[in-house]
């Protein structure tokens, strides 16, 4: 028998459906998501956290879930908003159904409702709290649960998603080692140094310098990750500390804003952000367009022309959509960053040449 279930937004917009997947009420800021393919990888995303996704792509489910798709150790987000999902699946890889996954991580997923309207409405109004939970009506408590739900805008989400401890992923013979700051770190992107002939040493966002500096890494990479730069203090004077020691540094979305931070910029949320695998991006340098795959609700405060309040970096990358910054690079020193992700999972491999880039930056530091 299907149970009845609801969204309601803070703004008191109200989205019928039918509840599958856990039996639960949450609450989290409502986001959506244009990917049309690669919900496992999006549900697993840390950089996800604290969120309800909608997906725009009419149909979920479909081909199931594996083992190999995962971007963290479980699914990340708050909860699931879609408008069909699938009955059966159908892959060769699939080892499990969609609902029965997010149902044993205690993820509740809305069907049946009208996804179109509902993105609409979030690029009208902007990013919105909202709570998911069961019957025909929010119940009062339901309502009290979204009234005490804290705004994204102030919370260090990195430090709940970081590893705890340190640990290596690759070959412990390779060529170069990597030091990764875990915000919220993808395994698609330790896979892509692996394939790059490093060893990475994955280590807690709050790491002091002074730990990664006497491992002698040939370079430091900032991941993604969820929530508010601004409240992640601790990360620029790190940041500052291992760029005077000249080390190669390339970050990657909240990456890219700490990096940003660290130089003086300013951050802010955006009304509705970016999040999907089909987002336009231009090369500032080569005029080059990328097709991107992004996931980010804060940007770095700018323009194609400059940074304010950071003359240090400069722009190579802008958003064709909105202009917004896409990428910077220090004028001086070997340090880089994009607000997309280039490591895609799920999305399009245009961008990928830049772990490259960093590379040939590392190998030119070695001598």
């Amino acid at each position: 028998m299907d149970v009845p279930g609801f969204l309601l937004l803070e703004d008191g917009t109200l989205f019928r459906g039918v509840i599958r997947g856990a039996m639960v009420t949450t609450v989290a800021e409502v986001v959506f998501t244009t990917n049309m393919s690669g919900y496992q990888e999006v549900f697993t995303d840390p950089s996800y956290r604290g969120q309800i996704v909608v997906m725009t792509a009419p149909m979920l489910g479909n081909y199931g879930v594996n083992p190999a798709d995962p971007e963290s150790g479980a699914p990340q987000v708050a909860g699931v908003i879609c408008r069909e999902l699938a009955r059966t699946y159908s892959n060769w890889r699939a080892e499990g159904d969609l609902e029965s996954y997010l149902a044993a991580a205690q993820i509740p997923l809305l069907e049946g409702v009208d996804t179109r309207q509902l993105t609409r409405h979030l690029r009208t109004a902007g990013v919105v709290n909202g709570v998911v939970g069961m019957g025909t009506e929010p119940t009062d408590e339901a309502r009290a649960a979204l009234d005490a739900c804290p705004s994204m805008e102030g919370l260090d989400l990195a430090s709940r998603v970081t590893t705890h401890e340190a640990y290596e992923w690759g070959n412990p013979q390779a060529p170069h080692h990597v030091v990764a700051y875990d915000f919220g770190i993808k395994r698609n992107i330790l896979r892509l140094f692996d394939d790059a002939g490093c060893r990475v040493t994955v280590v807690p966002a709050q790491t002091p310098a002074s730990d990664v500096l006497a491992m002698a890494p040939d370079g430091v990479f900032l991941s993604n990750g969820p929530g508010d730069p601004d409240a992640i203090a601790y990360a620029p004077a790190t940041i500052r500390a291992i760029a005077e020691r000249e080390v190669p540094i390339f970050g990657i979305c909240l990456g890219h804003q700490l990096l940003g931070l660290t130089y003086g910029a300013s951050t802010a949320k955006m009304p509705y952000g970016h999040r999907g695998g089909n987002h336009p991006v231009r090369e500032v340098a080569t005029g080059r367009i990328l097709i991107t795959s992004q996931n980010h609700g804060f940007a770095v405060q700018g323009s194609e022309a400059s940074i304010p309040g950071a003359p240090d970096l400069e722009v190579t990358h802008v958003n064709l959509n909105d202009g917004t910054v896409e990428g910077l690079r220090h004028r001086e020193l070997p340090i880089f960053a994009v607000q997309y992700h280039p490591e895609a999972a799920p999305g399009p491999h245009d961008a990928r040449p830049l772990f490259g880039q960093f590379m040939e930056r590392v190998r030119k530091s070695q001598g």
